[in-house]
């Protein structure tokens, strides 16, 4: 499929909706056009979600972006995390007619070759940070997908398959702009993780698209992302690298988390975690998050911006762009903007260290531990 997107320039595309000029390709998988939603659920979403670090404990970088079809709203976000300073950019504008052009504001993520290699830009912006990344898959990425039930969703009778997707495991090179300070990241330090997922977003609207009207959990209360020389953990499954001998991916059966927490805000400190195979084995895994390299998704929307104004999904204006900066020696602010947050850590397991991300949803996690829940303990 070649991508000529000059039909930009063409206004006449919005007295032919829902028509788009994808439509003239030989792509379509129902009866709908490209820019109509198989369900008329307002959180329906298009999602990719990035996550990249080095390996000395210095540099973060988290950037994604969404799509909400039925609500005609494109939202992204970049956030670098640099020795304990978090500096943040977030755009938004209607999608219109293009699906095609995944550029929003300054943030302007390229699919270089799909499922193998991505370009990361965050061109020129007021927040005075920048970068230019590329990525490259290392994992063999499989299909998944998490269903909801018709009577108990919510809204009430949505759609059973509630999101679906891939996730990987990579490498990246390029720089990344701070002030005046650039940093350069090569394939060998520059490592992380991604996803790509599409459905019914439980976070998307914030109050107004919940039943009982109130705010929703912006994530999943026990994420790890991390990758040693011959597998890596990925929330619960286990992915391998591409072309290795072992089919598809493996699966996580059982987690049993010990973990610290900073004693006035309960953001995590340190924690070992015994993962269970599908093969039998029992892979204990020593997590030690790096300083205040963390990076706070609230920036990025979600469980709502850090000032509680602005959620997934919310159309603040057209190409608006905005930001935010955070010292996060603070105890104050690490209190202030905890919720799903990606930390860095250092990580041990069989005698192999690397780097990793662990991600809690704060305050969840530690009060998870303190009650004493299957699977969660204090260390």
């Amino acid at each position: 499929m070649t991508h000529d997107w000059a039909f930009e320039a063409d206004g006449h595309f919005a007295e032919q909706f829902p028509l788009s000029p994808l439509d003239d390709h030989l792509i379509h998988q129902t009866p709908d056009p490209i820019r109509v939603a198989y369900t008329t659920d307002p959180r329906f979403f298009e999602r990719h979600w990035n996550v990249f670090h080095d390996q000395t404990g210095d540099l973060m970088v988290a950037t994604g972006g969404s799509f909400y079809p039925n609500l005609d709203t494109a939202e992204a976000y970049a956030i670098v995390t640099l020795r304990g300073v978090q500096t943040a950019v977030r755009a938004f504008r209607r999608i219109g007619a293009n699906r095609g052009n995944i550029h929003v504001g300054p943030i302007q993520p390229t699919i270089v070759s799909g499922m193998r290699e991505w370009r990361h830009v965050l061109a020129q912006n007021a927040m005075g940070i920048g970068f230019d990344l590329t990525w490259y898959d290392t994992h063999r990425q499989m299909y998944r997908a998490a269903y909801g039930s018709l009577d108990h969703g919510t809204p009430a009778g949505g759609q059973r398959h509630v999101t679906a997707g891939f996730e990987s495991f990579g490498e990246v090179h390029g720089w990344v702009q701070v002030g005046n300070e650039r940093i350069e990241l090569s394939r060998a330090e520059g490592r992380g993780t991604r996803d790509r997922h599409w459905g019914i977003g439980r976070g998307v609207g914030g109050p107004r698209f919940q039943a009982d009207g109130t705010a929703p959990k912006a994530g999943w209360i026990g994420g790890n992302w991390v990758q040693f020389a011959d597998f890596a953990i990925w929330g619960p499954i286990v992915l391998y690298r591409y072309g290795d001998a072992r089919a598809r991916h493996g699966k996580v059966r059982k987690v049993d988390r010990r973990l610290r927490f900073e004693p006035d805000t309960k953001v995590f400190l340190e924690g070992e975690i015994d993962y269970t195979l599908d093969d039998g084995s029992v892979k204990r895994v020593h997590y030690e998050r790096i300083g205040n390299q963390t990076v706070y998704m609230t920036s990025g929307l979600y469980g709502g911006s850090p000032d509680g104004t602005i959620w997934q999904g919310d159309f603040i204006g057209e190409n608006v762009v905005q930001g935010d900066r955070f010292d996060l020696t603070d105890p104050a602010v690490r209190l202030r903007l905890r919720g799903l947050d990606e930390h860095h850590c250092r990580i041990r397991c069989d005698g192999e260290e690397t780097t990793g991300i662990l991600q809690p949803l704060e305050p969840d996690a530690y009060e998870a531990c303190a009650r004493g829940e299957k699977g969660w303990s204090l260390l």
